[in-house]
């Protein structure tokens, strides 16, 4: 067939299907099934959407939810069931430590001048309040430096994670020189002449007053504290510890 009788009989037949469509315009409708099957399609995608997305934003709420009640969720305060129980340690148990750990005693003040390579000073910190002291000096050997930074900073935050309002710890006693001692025995009969206080690895942390750093808190919250966080640190192997009732403080040796 050449190529002029091909597009004649193309012409002819587009002309033919046009004059059907005219006369019969049924023929190039949809049928009723196919018209359902589009009907259930397009209404079934949009429903599909609608459902999903109150699944997701349920789920986002519960998740916000959960993690909401996880930072509001406060530890318990438990303390310790007995205070000379729980922090027994005598003089005669921390006395071995002390002369582990520490510096030769130190004589007088001038002589705790000279022995400051020896020494840490531990006057300042953001964990802990040193009060002015007339029998003692400021100073701890590094060993024993840690463990006071250390129990400071677990204090605070074991006072975060329970909810209460930040307080310093106070430091009442720490490097005493034989000349300290020496006066102390005159008025105190707490005082032994071979303290551990002597050797640099000594200090007392008082129980019953704090720093407020928020707001004071009155009751024994934060004794029951920092009890639970100086039986932690003697568990660890850190420390001995002495329950001092006269004088209002934990009396502890670095290990």
């Amino acid at each position: 067939m050449s190529k002029n009788r091909f597009l004649l009989a193309f012409t002819v037949v587009v002309l033919l299907l046009a004059v059907v469509r005219w006369c019969f315009p049924s023929v190039a409708e949809p049928t009723t099934a196919d018209n359902d099957k589009c009907e259930q399609f397009s209404s079934a995608e949009p429903s599909t959407i609608v459902q999903a997305q109150p699944v997701q934003d349920e789920q986002k709420s519960a998740n916000q939810t959960q993690t909401s009640s996880t930072k509001s969720r406060k530890h318990r305060i438990l303390s310790v069931p007995s205070y000379k129980a729980a922090f027994p340690d005598s003089q005669s148990v921390q006395i071995i430590a002390a002369e582990k750990w520490g510096v030769k005693p130190v004589r007088n003040r001038q002589d705790a001048e000279k022995r400051k390579q020896e020494l840490v000073y531990v006057g300042l910190s953001p964990y802990y309040h040193v009060d002015p002291m007339r029998s003692s000096i400021p100073y701890l050997v590094p060993r024993a430096a840690m463990l006071l930074q250390d129990i400071g900073q677990a204090f605070y935050d074991s006072l975060y994670q329970k909810g209460v309002p930040m307080q310093q710890l106070i430091v009442t006693s720490v490097l005493r020189t034989m000349e300290d001692i020496s006066k102390l025995q005159r008025h105190n009969g707490n005082a032994v002449e071979r303290s551990c206080h002597l050797f640099g690895t000594t200090f007392d942390i008082c129980y019953n007053r704090y720093n407020a750093i928020e707001r004071p808190v009155r009751d024994d919250t934060l004794k029951w504290i920092l009890s639970e966080v100086l039986r932690d640190k003697r568990e660890e192997g850190r420390c001995w510890i002495k329950y001092e009732v006269k004088q209002g403080c934990f009396h502890m040796t670095v290990r």
